[in-house]
């Protein structure tokens, strides 16, 4: 069965840092694209970074650029998001998705970050 399991979030403060990880299981990891979403209170799922099959290119929308940084392990099947300086706009649930190169995308549970004092 296909799962990617994530882990990492929880409470921050502005300024700090968190690392979330997914790590998968049951599918072809390797292949697979790989991205980052959140849902913003009130708000629908969005996209804000992906890395390619190879790792080699990378993609974030522009109000994470130079803060967060995705990468991912594929000997440990594993995705990452390091999020630095953390800002209060960025409190959401956050989602990790693979998308296989044959066959359904693979999402995570969820997990929440809140940035708060």
């Amino acid at each position: 069965q296909a799962q990617f399991v994530q882990s990492g979030g929880g409470l921050v403060q502005p300024g700090g840092s968190l690392r979330l990880a997914c790590s998968a299981s049951g599918f072809s990891f390797s292949t697979s694209v790989l991205s980052w979403h959140r849902q913003l209170p009130g708000k629908a799922r969005a996209v804000v970074a992906f890395i390619t099959r190879n790792g080699t290119k990378t993609e974030y929308i522009t109000a994470l650029k130079g803060r967060f940084t995705i990468s991912r392990d594929d000997a440990k099947s594993t995705l990452y998001l390091q999020m630095n300086n953390v800002l209060p706009e960025d409190t959401a649930v956050y989602y990790c998705k693979a998308s296989q190169a044959a066959g359904p995308d693979i999402w995570g549970q969820g997990i929440q970050v809140t940035v708060s004092s």
